[in-house]
């Protein structure tokens, strides 16, 4: 695929590859990951249907959107019929520059990611006791992923890359930006943080020391009180002129990097649940007149997604509070932004999105999880206060509850399972976050299964490639239409991007619609709607070609019809009798 690319069009590694007697002679002088970013930005795999035109511009797909409509009768038996929805998908080929701005950059969140980007960028090297190591995007399903694109010659299954299905915007291209109410530069704030190698620390030390975070909003009721100390690096005024600044932020460094789009993301404290009440952020007029009147109950982050929103940039909530409260939505909606949320999902919650599932599916009745973490970076700091800890505690515990309604035959009584988590302040272990899980079920007979796990992991590490993610398939989503048959323009996606729900604890939805928290239900909801946008059907894992030997990919050498081999039965070593091929026999 690389060589094929590069002899057609790709000029930057032609340019490259031209110096070089053979590809391989190229291949030392270039990582893998190099050559991915230049392919990332365009497409390798290319659809060949009637139902597909590769523009200049764009690409168009014709996709039949196959549904099941269900009634339940008054006798408790359900009808159910299948229903089909003919629609055309257009998704802009052009990928933009891009700018990333992260509140909370100065965090243990914003310079590790930071600092992968501009590793990966120049290609650093670094050496640990373990030996020399390479920089990676592992922990990004856009980075690191791959789907199933189809079956091969001889049905084996072919994957490729998942940023190799449509072009999308790689991470080495993003400019970086952001808020802290810490002033420390990122070389810093990187030392702070206790997360990287040293050795790498050193090579990036002239790169992040650049780095100064802009002044954040700082509002002592909505975040712990231990955060003070760090406060040093905050705007003043009232509630109308931070959200006034936070808006020159996002217009000044669009100018200054010749941006076609940012995209703010918080990656900052959690904030404690803010109220909702009429006359004061239940509309978005209501919300905006709070802002004007300094309200003191508008917390930083809906000031950060109003500013976000009244610029025209997608905002993407990473922690657990209720940023969106339903003045925020509605602005959002009024102005056609995109909004996603809430809380990055990379550890204990989306193992145990994994488990639940797996258990519910399997016809077993979990009664009982708990969860227990301890860390002792910042978040864990700032999570001793109640308040915060009680917006983390909600996030978490409400992941299983899409899982636990799908069935029931378990959960006849709809008793939902007993559900604790506790998250305690450990200073000593810093981002490497402890979690131990208990899972008690109940099984056949009625028998009881116990399921006990732990899991060590560095917190920032999980949740850096999820801004990633965030930010590469938020910005894609802008890019794609879709019109249905009948409709004189085209659809954009609502408001709130519930197609990132696989990277967020508590997902944000539209009103009305369901919630699911299953993993790979999410992962495949991603998945399958970028294989819509370039005319493929859904992936599914029957295979029948090789269920029922029947010819139903084209090419395959299978048989016709089910074929009996001739048995020999040996009752003895002096009789043999020979069994018939019909199968009637």
């Amino acid at each position: 695929a690389v060589v094929s690319t590069q002899r057609t069009g790709s000029s930057g590694i032609n340019a490259e590859y031209g110096e070089f007697q053979t590809f391989q002679h190229y291949f030392k002088r270039i990582n893998l990951s190099q050559v991915q970013h230049k392919l990332q930005t365009m497409s390798t795999v290319k659809v060949h249907s009637p139902n597909v035109i590769y523009g200049e511009k764009a690409i168009e797909s014709r996709y039949e959107y196959n549904t099941t409509s269900v009634t339940v009768n008054s006798d408790g038996s359900y009808s159910a019929v299948p229903k089909t929805t003919s629609m055309n998908f257009r998704t802009e080929t052009a990928v933009p520059r891009v700018g990333m701005m992260l509140v909370g950059l100065g965090g243990n969140n914003g310079t590790t990611v930071t600092a992968g980007i501009l590793a990966n960028k120049y290609n650093m090297t670094w050496t640990t006791k373990d030996g020399e190591k390479k920089p990676n995007y592992f922990g990004s399903i856009t980075q690191a992923g791959t789907v199933g694109l189809g079956s091969g010659p001889r049905g084996e299954e072919i994957h490729v890359p998942f940023n190799q299905l449509i072009p999308m915007v790689h991470p080495n291209d993003l400019e970086i930006d952001g808020w802290d109410i810490s002033g420390m530069n990122l070389a810093e704030a990187m030392e702070r943080a206790r997360v990287l190698d040293y050795s790498l620390q050193k090579q990036l030390r002239p790169h992040m020391e650049r780095i100064t975070p802009r002044p954040s909003i700082y509002c002592p009721d909505f975040i712990a009180a231990n955060q003070e100390a760090r406060a040093d690096n905050v705007l003043s005024g009232s509630k109308q002129n931070m959200m006034m600044r936070i808006r020159e932020d996002i217009r000044d460094f669009k100018e200054k990097k010749n941006l076609d789009k940012v995209i703010v993301l918080w990656t900052a404290n959690t904030e404690r649940f803010a109220d909702i009440r009429p006359g004061l952020n239940t509309t978005a007029e209501e919300l905006l007149n709070s802002i004007n009147n300094d309200e003191e109950e508008v917390s930083p982050s809906t000031i950060f997604a109003v500013a976000s929103i009244l610029e025209g940039c997608t905002y993407i909530n990473g922690s657990p509070q209720n940023t969106f409260v339903p003045g925020v939505v509605e602005l959002a909606e009024m102005e056609g932004v995109y909004i996603a949320g809430d809380d990055f999902k990379s550890g204990q919650t989306k193992f145990k999105s994994v488990l639940v599932d797996f258990l519910v599916g399997a016809g077993i009745k979990p009664v009982s999880i708990v969860s227990y973490n301890h860390l002792g970076n910042n978040d864990g700091k700032n999570l001793s206060a109640p308040s915060q800890f009680r917006s983390k505690e909600i996030s978490k515990s409400n992941v299983v509850d899409d899982m636990v309604e799908s069935n029931k035959i378990l959960y006849a009584d709809g008793k939902k399972p007993d559900h604790c988590v506790v998250i305690k302040y450990v200073p000593y272990v810093q981002d490497s976050k402890r979690a131990m899980d208990e899972y008690i079920s109940e099984i056949f007979m009625n028998g009881s299964n116990t399921i006990v796990c732990h899991n060590t992991c560095e917190d920032s590490l999980l949740a850096s490639p999820l801004i990633l993610d965030l930010v590469i398939l938020a910005e894609l989503c802008e890019r794609i239409t879709v019109q249905l048959d009948g409709e004189p323009q085209p659809r954009r996606f609502t408001s709130i991007l519930s197609i990132l729900s696989y990277l967020l604890k508590a997902p944000l939805v539209p009103s009305g619609t369901p919630v699911v928290n299953a993993l790979f239900k999410q992962r495949a909801c991603i998945e399958n709607f970028i294989r819509a946008c370039i005319g493929l059907p859904p992936s599914n894992h029957m295979m029948l070609e090789h269920k029922v030997g029947a010819p139903v990919v084209q090419g395959m050498n299978m048989p016709s019809a089910p074929v009996f081999p001739v048995k020999t039965i040996h009752s003895n070593p002096e009789k043999k009798i020979s069994h018939v091929k019909n199968p009637s026999h």
